[in-house]
């Protein structure tokens, strides 16, 4: 009687474990809909709809639905929201299910749904008080941000399928570091330069404010691509001294190279192009710069928490 009931209580506790393949995969749907988000965010702002819909979450006080062009654009964002949100906590509770999965794994993906979920409110908040731009750059920033922990969390889930990895010199590491600084100056100085941008983010008589002037911050974001570069730059060059025998690194630097020079080609088409710029070559450039942190972040994070080459395919 024991040795039955042992061997059907077996199944059931298996069945509420997840897979570190599975889990990866849902690491990296999270991935997708929290750069999707940024995208759909930026729409809504560069469309003119960011007051679309007044309440939340209904769209009005007399209509829960979304009634004309602004109100559409402004609901779908909410909608993808609301669906990002279901996939983080997909994330999270997978993480804690998941077997071999450490602490800093779990802890990472809760956080990420913590974070998805507190922008809900938060965008509330910016509606309420008119699209204050403080608050607009709020609500991007901490988009970045969870962008960022989404790939650490991609990361361990990948680390837990593959294996770790032989770790590079400290020398490495610490350009790794640096190149997250530069990228994190490199983001805030572009949220401040799109506020101050010709975009105001709602239509009609609302006026919002907008943050400064846009040639000044366009002035101190060009320095920070700059330095952003520099770094990239040193550390690229070492990467390709290394090429033997850190040939994910030449990969991730090639990659990052490709999305930084279309970064670069976006902004300056929409510099020279500024008093009649369309709204999606904008669109364009902000959701290239959530690839860029991301990807920034995922290269920087290898670089002190390496990844093996193997494929433990025992634990799908």
């Amino acid at each position: 009687m024991h040795a039955g009931s042992a061997s059907i209580a077996l199944p059931r506790r298996l069945a509420q474990t997840v897979s570190p393949v599975v889990f990866r995969r849902v690491a990296f749907a999270a991935v997708g809909m929290l750069v999707l988000i940024v995208a759909t965010g930026a729409t809504v702002r560069l469309t003119g709809s960011g007051l679309g819909c007044p309440h939340w979450p209904t769209c009005t006080t007399k209509h829960a639905l979304p009634r004309g062009y602004h109100s559409d654009i402004e609901f779908a964002n909410r909608v993808v929201s609301a669906v990002t949100v279901f996939t983080t906590l997909a994330l999270a509770l997978s993480a804690w299910r998941t077997r071999g999965l450490g602490r800093r794994g779990r802890w990472l993906a809760t956080a990420v749904f913590v974070g998805t979920l507190a922008q809900a409110p938060l965008g509330a908040i910016v509606v309420y008080f008119d699209l204050n731009p403080y608050l607009v750059i709020t609500h991007l920033l901490l988009s970045f941000t969870l962008v960022s922990l989404a790939v650490l969390t991609l990361l361990e889930a990948a680390r837990l399928v593959r294996g770790e990895g032989a770790a590079p010199p400290g020398i490495a590491r610490l350009g790794g570091l640096v190149l997250v600084v530069a990228v994190t100056v490199l983001a805030m100085s572009g949220t401040v330069a799109t506020a101050a941008g010709r975009f105001p983010g709602s239509s009609g008589s609302q006026v919002v404010p907008r943050l400064g002037s846009f040639y000044p911050a366009v002035y101190w974001h060009v320095r920070a691509v700059a330095v952003f570069g520099v770094v990239f730059g040193v550390l690229a060059a070492w990467a390709w001294t290394r090429r033997s025998s850190y040939p994910w690194l030449v990969r991730g630097c090639a990659g990052l190279l490709a999305i930084l020079a279309v970064q670069m080609a976006i902004g300056e088409v929409q510099y020279r192009t500024y008093g009649d710029v369309p709204w999606w070559l904008v669109l364009l450039h902000v959701a290239t710069a959530a690839t860029l942190v991301a990807w920034t972040v995922g290269l920087a994070a290898r670089l002190w928490r390496p990844i093996g080459d193997g494929d433990k395919r025992q634990l799908d």
